[in-house]
């Protein structure tokens, strides 16, 4: 995850470098139930309307959360399926946050009502509503007429209860058109965050992954959100830019650096080497419904190990499963353009998922990295990994 206003601040105020350190236990998104009123085309955990057989317990949650208490997770972020479903959400959360853990909410909002917002301001710490486009839009990749306006009244409703909200956006070649749109609106309306998720390949989002933004789709893109950025910055307003899945971003912001402040590009490389990219099976892990713990929400077909069986706190440390020893591994041992780039110490070879679906080899380099050869010190007219069509339509926009 890219927190591009805490570098905006950061290009506007410089502070002094910290220094790494050893990084307390991973943030943990957890899928507590996979059931979903709704069966949106990019969902990872291919959610739908039915009922998954093995989920944990109530008393089991409990039990995870005081292990992940103990292990130092900072934070926890419920989601789903769509987490509103399980009715024991809000004793869970109350109890992860009881603990000292931030609590965090992701839903499509289409089941929140007044009530629902007042319970959800008074135990999570932050809410993000998903929102995809305009009306039409959304309800499209969301299948269900009407998601839309579930999704801003929920925002509406969660903001005017007093919780801190946030809309979250997956950034597609067919909605990339609407990311201004969007922008406007979650201005007009006061939400505090806002999250642009790249495409990332898992569940149905791979069999979509067609419509992944192209390459110049997703730099205008980027070139956007980081302007609109950037003027909340230099006006000393309050609104938080967050965008994942694509750990390129915090490479082809240094290139914007460059542009608008070109005196603070060296401190702010810095800075983002500090910070370290990519942090699957480092400092963000998965729990899913039945308990299976991921490298991250992308990697449910690659299961590490069940909180029933062993805590998470031991699943996680554990290295002698091969993709979590790579992961881990400081530098990682990459190929290809990940391997050679001179910005690896920026992203760390950005997200592995789409290598791996795509190659079968989660250490190629990361077909969804958008930024060109020469800006990242890589030769020009190398032979690639050519897998499918899509990906020989990506590279040849590389050159």
């Amino acid at each position: 995850m890219f927190r591009l206003s805490h570098y905006m601040k950061e290009l506007v105020s410089p502070t002094p470098l910290t220094g790494r350190s050893v990084p307390p236990g991973p943030v943990v998104i957890w899928n507590l139930i996979r059931r979903c009123n709704l069966a949106c085309e990019h969902c990872y955990s291919v959610s739908a309307d039915i009922d998954f057989p093995g989920e944990l317990s109530t008393a089991e949650a409990l039990g995870v959360l005081e292990d992940l208490k103990r292990f130092r997770v900072p934070a926890v972020i419920l989601s789903g399926g769509e987490p509103l479903l399980r009715r024991d959400l809000f004793r869970i959360a109350a109890h992860a946050r009881a603990l000292g853990l931030y609590v965090a909410l992701s839903t499509n909002g289409t089941l929140v009502d007044e009530t629902a917002a007042r319970r959800i301001a008074e135990v999570f710490h932050y809410v993000g509503v998903s929102v995809d486009g305009r009306r039409e839009t959304h309800d499209r990749f969301r299948r269900r007429a009407g998601a839309f306006d579930g999704a801003l009244h929920a925002l509406r409703l969660c903001r005017d209860a007093g919780a801190k909200v946030g809309a979250r956006f997956t950034l597609t070649q067919r909605n990339a058109a609407e990311l201004a749109w969007l922008l406007d609106l979650t201005e007009s309306e006061g939400i505090h965050k806002f999250y642009l998720s790249h495409l990332n390949y898992a569940g149905r989002g791979n069999v979509n992954r067609k419509r992944d933004a192209m390459l110049d789709t997703t730099r205008r893109a980027m070139d956007l959100l980081f302007d609109t950025a950037w003027s909340f910055a230099t006006r000393g307003l309050e609104r938080e830019y967050v965008t994942g899945n694509n750990d390129a971003d915090a490479v082809y912001f240094l290139h914007w650096v460059r542009r608008v402040a070109p005196e603070r590009e060296p401190h702010m490389r810095a800075k983002l080497v500090e910070w370290g990219g990519n942090a699957s099976g480092v400092a963000v892990a998965n729990i899913d419904n039945v308990g299976d713990v991921h490298p991250d929400t992308y990697w449910w077909d690659y299961t590490l190990g069940n909180v029933r069986k062993r805590p998470f706190s031991e699943i996680w440390q554990d290295t002698s499963d091969p993709i979590m020893a790579g992961l881990k591994a400081r530098p990682r041992t990459l190929k290809g353009r990940c391997g050679a780039c001179r910005y690896f110490d920026v992203c760390a070879g950005n997200t592995r998922t789409r290598a791996r679906q795509l190659t079968g080899d989660p250490w190629q380099e990361d077909p969804g990295c958008y930024l060109k050869d020469e800006e990242i010190g890589v030769p020009a007219g190398r032979e690639r990994v050519l897998v499918t069509a899509y990906t020989r339509q990506k590279a040849l926009a590389l050159r």
